[in-house]
């Protein structure tokens, strides 16, 4: 049994805008490109040697089905006899393929494994359920699989079935996070995105995709401004404060990260990026999704030995930003300079099944540029989870 387990490496697309950059590649494809991005980075590394390849996918309705990880596995060019599958916890679930990936390592049954996340948003299909009898006379219904709640099963109560963005209205009324608040964090988010690309801090960690133009985070906006924001119309309630400036866009994307023992790094050539230290994972009520993070991290926090004030880095997924607002009115100990340092998925982007595996990356990364020190990860889950992970380099 391996004690310690490491990032040996981790890389991620840039993230698309939806029907933009992106929309033209097949997810399996995106997920083969970014496996084979890294392993490129770690030539010592026979890939016949990793033991398994785990990567998120939140919806897997198109052509992300019939397990995406052993398909980008499969396209990537590895060998057929390395093993691929594919876990799902919604929004979480790239982090949740690391995590995973890091028990299989912690507890000795690989020294190697492929984790990581996909999303294509634009690709998601419609879906039509199959009729209750044969040779319906009446109207039958597509549903999109792009995002939230479909075919809603009858007994779930209603309360729990609501949009992600009635969800963020309700932390906003919850918490007291006014429209001004909001807009704010929304432009601190593009204005340190921004900043970051212009400064070359994302060019460690992203490998633009074959057969595009895409080389940046598409969702990017510069110049926005708390005025621009504020003339946009509230989203999901006439007389809301949640917008579609305020909130994470639809997006495409993939991240990969390779997790292996001490052993493992030092046999393949590879300089660890940082160390997985804790997990930790809590549920809430579905219709307060937003709130998940909070008692994750505190979970990640204690099982790490450590605090808030120890942290050098934080990346907290912004799904809305009244939902990481809430979560940092939660945690009034966190020093909110630290979070988010290079933007969040309100400017970065949020593909689904990629985000969680895309945050470790950043955050993987930036420790290493910081000269190491401590750093959480932490993401929100729809119908009311949350994920963290502490990484130390």
């Amino acid at each position: 049994m391996s004690d310690e387990v490491y990032v040996l490496e981790a890389v991620r697309t840039p993230v698309g805008r939806y029907g933009k950059g992106l929309a033209e590649v097949r997810p399996d494809d995106l997920a083969a490109h970014t496996i084979r991005a890294l392993l490129d980075r770690v030539p010592g590394l026979d890939p016949a040697r990793i033991h398994d390849v785990l990567f998120g996918d939140a919806n897997g309705a198109g052509e992300d089905n019939r397990n995406v990880a052993r398909m980008a596995t499969l396209l990537a060019g590895l060998p057929t006899s390395v093993a691929g599958a594919t876990v799902n916890r919604l929004c979480g679930s790239g982090l949740e393929a690391v995590i995973e990936a890091s028990r299989i390592v912690q507890t000795g049954d690989g020294d190697l494994v492929l984790a990581g996340g996909v999303e294509s948003m634009s690709r998601a299909p419609w879906v039509l359920p199959k009729p209750g009898r044969a040779y319906p006379r009446g109207h039958e219904t597509l549903h999109s699989t792009t995002l939230g709640w479909r075919m809603v099963n009858p007994e779930m109560p209603p309360e729990w079935t609501i949009s992600l963005g009635e969800s963020a209205e309700l932390l906003a009324d919850k918490y007291g996070i006014g429209r001004a608040e909001q807009d704010a964090f929304a432009v601190r988010s593009h204005q340190r995105a921004a900043a970051a690309w212009e400064q070359g801090l994302f060019e460690d960690e992203v490998v633009p995709v074959p057969g595009t133009d895409l080389t940046r985070d598409e969702g990017v906006r510069a110049d926005t401004s708390e005025e621009a924001l504020g003339k946009l119309n509230p989203a999901f309630r006439p007389d809301g404060t949640v917008t579609a400036g305020n909130s994470s866009p639809l997006n495409d994307g993939s991240a990969a990260v390779l997790l292996g023992s001490r052993a493992a790094a030092d046999e393949v050539g590879a300089e660890p990026l940082a160390r997985v230290v804790s997990r930790g994972v809590a549920a809430v009520d579905p219709d307060v999704f937003g709130i998940g993070p909070v008692r994750a991290a505190r979970t990640a926090l204690r099982r790490a030995g450590i605090g808030w004030g120890d942290l050098t880095a934080v990346e907290l997924n912004e799904a809305f930003a009244s939902q990481s607002l809430a979560c940092l009115a939660e945690w009034p100990e966190l020093d909110p300079e630290i979070v988010n340092q290079r933007g969040g998925a309100i400017a970065l982007g949020h593909p689904l099944g990629a985000s969680g595996a895309r945050i470790l990356t950043s955050l993987a990364h930036q420790l290493r540029r910081a000269g190491g020190g401590w750093g959480l990860a932490a993401i929100c889950i729809g119908v009311g989870q949350g994920l963290a992970v502490v990484l130390h380099a």
